[in-house]
């Protein structure tokens, strides 16, 4: 998950994701388990039908096992490891998306909410081109969980997350509230240190337990929030 964290979605400056994409892939093979679990979290409550878009798709680890076959992206090297995978690119950030409004059924964001330079600003372009009623779906690191209280202390030692601002699921639910979202469910994994991990740790429901959170709210009304 520490390498996950620049999943190419990280917003606010190409840097690392230009410069790292080997280390970046090599991540995904070394802690494959963790990979699996947060899959499955994510798995559990994305809609199966619809048109989709992950936005910070990066090298397409998760849109291309989702079925997924839409990204937007800030880093040319990961949008051009994604499309060899078979995923439709389109270069940009999340706070400006070059999509129509009421054009999606479903977006997903794996980790890219810590990388953005305008949360507030980024939701409110994703309900945008959301249909009404369709859906959000954010998996993240918990801010207040035993890895992301890790990664808050050891971030300025770090390239690729130091920059990056972590939230606890009630921040990340309240946010979703204001740009228009309702609705909520959740699913969380990821209950030891990444370390530990040597098996496919299970998903549940809820959140306050596992460090990896997914959050699915769904486009209420007509008109973004506040």
């Amino acid at each position: 998950m520490v390498m996950e964290l620049y999943n190419a979605n990280h917003m606010m400056g190409k840097g690392p994701f230009e410069t790292h994409t080997d280390e970046y892939e090599e991540w995904f093979e070394k802690n494959r388990f963790v990979y699996e679990a947060e899959l499955r979290a994510v798995k559990e409550l994305l809609p199966t039908k619809g048109e989709s878009i992950e936005i910070g798709v990066g090298s397409g680890r998760f849109a291309v096992p989702l079925g997924i076959r839409l990204g937007i992206d800030p880093s040319l090297k990961m949008a051009e490891i994604a499309g060899k995978r078979g995923i439709e690119v389109h270069e940009g950030v999340a706070e400006d998306l070059p999509f129509d409004d009421g054009r999606f059924d479903f977006a997903l964001m794996v980790t890219a909410i810590c990388f953005l330079n305008d949360v507030k600003t980024a939701l409110r372009e994703v309900y945008r081109i959301l249909k009404p009623g369709g859906a959000l779906v954010i998996g993240f690191v918990d801010s207040t969980s035993p890895v992301g209280k890790k990664y808050e202390k050891y971030k300025a030692e770090n390239e690729f997350y130091r920059e990056a601002s972590f939230y606890s699921a009630d921040e990340v639910v309240s946010l979703m509230t204001d740009a228009g979202f309702g609705n909520f469910a959740f699913t969380q994994t990821i209950f030891r240190d990444l370390k530990e991990i040597d098996h496919t740790e299970v998903v549940k429901e809820g959140y306050g337990e596992g460090s990896f959170v997914v959050i699915r709210g769904e486009k209420q009304g007509t008109e973004g929030g506040n």
